[in-house]
């Protein structure tokens, strides 16, 4: 398969997915079930928003059910351990941060933030060999979010995190989200990238026309472009200030270009005719627990500041409002998804949509096999 396959318009793309090779199962041939297949831990993930992370605190995170233990320095950096002590598997997010070091609430070892023990409190004399200590995880901080590279940490440095240009830009301002939502996140990556569902927000948006106008397929993205015309009905304030009739004041049809570039997903409304977004939309996904049947959702919302000075500002809880009615729609519906998955045991799912069973493609393609890891009690 090629880096980029050439973009595909609606007509082409209605049969382009039948030829394709799938991944399957060794033993059986089949095709294998996507839900069973757990997300590559090799990237940077977003496990916290850093405001939960303040100056000699804990915070617990979690990836993939493995409990991870955030803290931040008198330094103000952050620090990632696994969250656990070495001596009696108790917590350390239960733990006090003192300066640079972090102790146990149990018996106050103190650990680095490398995850070395730096002191034992009552070591006996002739005890050279204390344990080496926990796990610790490259951490990055950027655009508001604490990153952890779960994966092999000979990896992290060629990692890259995401480029979001738009965040750092003085004409966007950024809203953020993080949710926690109950399906595999399979399912939100199908969500995005299939615009066919606004039937399932026209309460919120109005009736809404999406025409595909094409799109591009590779071994680690999918992406698609929409025409998105309005076609009457009623739509929430915040649909229409986000929409190319709002605030720009415009009077064109939106495009929208959804891409599921492995492991993350974006969406960016261009009004026609336009260079720059309107708005642009940056999430990503986390696996909360071992089966990976639970993610939570991160995402960074940014939206382009109009001509009129404070506008934005008047704007911004209607704006908000509409999108957590727009994500509440959505994760009913995928969270339906995940619990009929769960009630039939398998994929029953009977896709007609190409472009969803390429990006069904390029998750199982790059996903990894689910290993067990230590349950997560609540």
């Amino acid at each position: 398969m090629t880096e980029a396959q050439p973009a595909r318009d609606g007509a082409r793309a209605a049969g382009s997915a039948s030829g394709r090779h799938r991944p399957r199962d060794h033993r059986s041939g089949a095709v294998a079930d996507l839900r069973r297949i757990g997300i590559d831990p090799d990237f940077w993930y977003p496990v916290a928003v850093s405001a939960s992370v303040p100056r000699s605190k804990t915070f617990a995170a979690v990836f993939a059910g493995h409990r991870i233990v955030l803290y931040r320095g008198g330094s103000g950096e952050v620090y990632a351990l696994e969250d656990r002590c070495a001596h009696r598997q108790v917590p350390l997010s239960m733990g006090a941060v003192e300066g640079e070091v972090l102790r146990c609430c149990y018996h106050a070892w103190a650990y680095r933030g490398s995850g070395r023990i730096s002191q034992i409190p009552y070591l006996p004399k002739g005890v050279d060999r204390p344990p080496r200590g926990v796990r610790a995880y490259p951490v990055r901080e950027a655009y508001g979010l604490v990153f952890v590279f779960p994966g092999d940490p000979e990896k992290a440095d060629a990692a890259a995190l995401p480029e979001l240009p738009e965040f750092d830009s003085a004409g966007y301002k950024t809203m953020a989200f993080s949710r926690t939502v109950r399906c595999h996140y399979s399912f939100m990556h199908e969500n995005l990238l299939d615009m066919n569902h606004q039937f399932l927000h026209r309460g919120v948006l109005g009736k809404v026309q999406p025409t595909l106008l094409g799109y591009e397929t590779g071994p680690r993205f999918v992406e698609a472009r929409y025409l998105f015309t309005p076609a009457g009905g009623k739509k929430d304030r915040g649909a229409g200030l986000l929409s190319a009739e709002g605030l720009s004041g415009g009077r064109k049809p939106d495009v929208i270009t959804v891409r599921t570039e492995y492991p993350y997903q974006t969406l960016q409304a261009v009004p026609e005719g336009a260079e720059l977004p309107a708005f642009s939309l940056w999430a990503a996904y986390v696996p909360e627990d071992a089966e990976q049947r639970t993610n939570h959702a991160y995402g960074l919302l940014m939206i382009a500041k109009p001509p009129i000075p404070g506008a934005l500002r008047l704007a911004w809880p209607f704006i908000r409002r509409f999108t957590e009615r727009v994500f509440a729609e959505d994760r009913m519906a995928v969270e339906a998804e995940q619990r009929a998955w769960d009630e039939q045991g398998e994929d029953r799912n009977q896709e007609v949509f190409p472009l969803i069973l390429d990006v069904r493609e390029v998750l199982r393609a790059n996903g990894v096999p689910l290993h067990p890891a230590p349950a997560l009690s609540r």
